[in-house]
């Protein structure tokens, strides 16, 4: 179990003094915990994603179509989806500590081993083995929250763990840009090296894991006995009115009617989320052969910046309200819009612009949207309804960088293929202001009684 009972006891301590605790716990948590998930994430989401922009040389090194580039790109989620579920079960029964650190030590080997291939296929089968190695983290690491969290700070823990995902492009981007321009060490590609550098922090990142990260709220020894019977106490009583009102098996978590309804609203988003973090790269590149590498990694940065803001803002209104439809929904017609826009205009300040509409959609969605299925699961049945969410949502990784290259295949360009991903977008935003009504009057009623 990730809580047990210490010999410290709250019930004879009066409001004022488990106040004083409970913002003692939650501070101590954010400091010892935030920091080191989200520079995890951020070391896993620059090998998932700088494939983007080793395509500016490793495309033509390798004759790699724009079509077979997105399936390069999107393969790493076949092998995501079907180790995801696994991942998390095993991670909530052997603890996050060892699960942790085996997920970053293989992925970290395969993402180096990406800047080794030699052609085409290989390059399919590596990033398809990335995927395999990196399943389940995104997922467990949302699972290992509710572990720690009161509902009412999840969806901030999540945005400031997800606010890895523009952190990775902020800081990944210039980096790669800048090696793509100047590393070309003994007369090796600096694609190559670019893969290679960018996958050795997270063999180092798994090394520490193992000894830095506990598994469960009994392994904190930052914590005192009294904080950690205060946390256990409030998150068994937020666990024991979540089994009171939808008491999920693994198996009924399976075929929820409304888990496959998250998962088709998360699918459409996914398809507009690595559309942008994998096709960036190659559409500002195109305005001009005359940017640098380096340069674009800096015009790169800009929406993730925008997004980051934007992010932070609406899971603070999210958390302030406890409502996470409304501020998961309309981000989601914002994304929807601005990729729909794409295809219309080919100037590089709108389309700059437009990028920047886009990552502030797709980022502000993430965290209030993933406070939805923690609110309803708990247990194995968080554990696998979770996985299962993000396992088959991510496909939508593949269908998103596969339909934009197929489309610049037939039109010779990359703005029509975005502008078509925006369509699954607007479906996922309304799909979430259209979420059934049970589920909206519960979170209604939550904040009442909270």
């Amino acid at each position: 179990m990730p809580l047990t009972t210490t010999m410290t006891s709250t019930s004879s301590l009066r409001v004022s003094d488990k106040t004083a605790i409970g913002n003692r716990t939650i501070r101590k948590l954010k400091i010892r915990l935030l920091p080191w998930l989200f520079l995890l994430f951020v070391v896993a989401y620059i090998d998932r994603i700088n494939i983007g922009f080793a395509a500016l040389t490793m495309n033509h090194e390798l004759g790699v179509s724009g079509q077979q580039f997105g399936i390069a790109a999107g393969i790493f989620f076949f092998g995501y989806f079907i180790f995801e579920i696994p991942s998390n079960l095993l991670l909530h029964k052997i603890g996050a500590r060892i699960w942790m650190a085996r997920i970053l030590l293989t992925w970290g080997i395969l993402a180096m081993a990406t800047g080794l291939v030699r052609n085409l296929h290989q390059l399919y089968v590596v990033r398809f083995l990335l995927g395999v190695a990196e399943a389940g983290y995104f997922p467990g690491i949302i699972l290992y929250l509710t572990y720690w969290f009161r509902r009412s700070e999840r969806s901030q823990a999540v945005a400031l763990f997800a606010a890895a995902v523009p952190i990775a492009s902020i800081v990944g981007a210039p980096i790669s840009g800048a090696i793509l321009d100047h590393f070309h060490w003994m007369g090796v590609s600096s694609w190559r090296w670019l893969l290679i550098l960018e996958g050795l922090p997270a063999i180092v990142c798994g090394l520490l894991t193992y000894f830095v990260l506990p598994s469960w709220p009994s392994e904190a020894r930052f914590l005192t006995p009294e904080e950690r019977e205060w946390l256990r106490a409030e998150l068994a009583d937020e666990e024991q009115q979540k089994l009171e009102r939808h008491d999920y098996s693994v198996l009924q978590a399976l075929v929820s009617g409304r888990v496959w309804y998250l998962i088709a609203i998360n699918f459409g988003m996914m398809i507009g989320l690595y559309a942008l973090i994998f096709w960036t790269p190659q559409l500002l590149k195109s305005f001009s052969g005359l940017y640098s590498n380096s340069t674009v990694g800096l015009l790169v940065m800009f929406p993730h910046l925008v997004g980051l803001v934007a992010m932070i803002l609406v899971s603070l209104s999210s958390d302030r309200h406890l409502e996470r439809a409304y501020h998961a929904g309309v981000p989601g017609l914002v994304a929807g819009a601005a990729l729909l826009l794409l295809g219309w205009f080919h100037s590089p300040m709108v389309v700059v612009a437009l990028l920047s509409l886009l990552a502030a959609g797709v980022y502000s969605f993430l965290s209030p949207f993933w406070a939805i299925p923690s609110e309803l699961l708990a247990g194995f049945a968080a554990a696998a309804g979770i996985g299962l969410m993000n396992s088959f949502a991510n496909l939508g990784g593949f269908v998103g960088p596969y339909l934009v290259g197929v489309m610049s295949g037939w039109t010779g360009g990359i703005h029509s293929g975005l502008a078509l991903a925006g369509i699954p977008l607007v479906i996922s935003g309304s799909l979430l202001l259209l979420l059934p009504k049970e589920a909206r009057s519960h979170r209604i009623s939550s904040a009442a009684e909270d």
